[in-house]
């Protein structure tokens, strides 16, 4: 464990999808994870945008949430991404509501 953040490596989400043996993963190599991985935060940051945060990677074992005045957190993986996005923002983060969907839907994605 880092003692400057806490952070323990070796946590992997399965939306990382590891290559391991014997398991069938098109993310074979650290270039596809890291490019997949980069998508995946670009996609998140469409939604964040709206609640004014930005998602971050962070040397590629955890993510940072930060506000737009400054307030920041680390996230383990994409599964913490909401609650954490709550927390910062004081508000409900929903990136399924209606009304979001219809935002994003006119082309501010």
């Amino acid at each position: 464990m880092c003692s400057l953040c806490g952070v323990i490596g070796g946590n992997e989400h399965w939306a990382d999808a590891p290559a391991r043996e014997g398991v069938y993963t098109r993310n074979a190599d650290p270039v596809r994870r890291r490019r997949e991985r980069a998508e995946r935060v670009r996609i998140a940051n469409c939604v964040l945008k709206l609640y004014g945060m930005k998602l971050s990677d962070w040397q590629g074992v955890a993510f940072l949430l930060s506000t737009l005045t400054g307030k920041s957190e680390i996230v383990e993986d994409l599964g913490h991404l909401w609650p954490v996005a709550e927390k910062l923002s004081g508000r409900l983060c929903d990136p399924l509501a209606v009304d979001f969907l219809a935002w994003l839907e006119a082309d501010h994605g």
